[in-house]
């Protein structure tokens, strides 16, 4: 079973059935032949997003779909994901690219990001897929 990092507006996008979502994260996401890996970051943008009317659902509505999909997983910011976090990238992306790169490490195996951030894919530090 693949496991994946995923990014906030790729999260949110899929919940909201938003065209904006490419179409192999659509695939992805609607499987549940994978891992999805939501690192706190995530959670967090997610709740402040909606507060700021950017995202039409809730970090409670997020919440609930996690809670009920077994093969989704939160990350926490740990000290690993701290060391491992690029410098070249802002503090929003670098988390979740180092939430990926130490995953790859702990279970050795290549872990994906899906995500459309122009930063992340240009950055060259971890797979993306969108």
């Amino acid at each position: 079973m693949e496991r994946y990092v995923i990014d906030t507006h790729a999260l949110v996008w899929f919940l909201e059935k938003s065209r904006k979502l490419g179409k192999k994260v659509r695939e992805i996401l609607g499987t549940k032949e994978r891992i999805l890996i939501i690192p706190t970051i995530v959670l967090a943008e997610i709740k402040y997003l909606h507060k700021k009317h950017r995202f039409s659902t809730s970090l409670r509505e997020v919440m609930e779909v996690i809670e009920e999909d077994k093969h989704c997983l939160v990350y926490p910011l740990d000290i690993k994901v701290v060391e491992v976090m690029p410098e070249g990238l802002d503090i929003h992306d670098g988390i979740i690219v180092a939430t990926g790169l130490s995953l790859q490490e702990l279970f050795d195996e290549e872990i994906k990001v899906l995500t459309k951030d122009g930063a992340i894919k240009d950055s060259g530090l971890i797979s993306t897929v969108w």
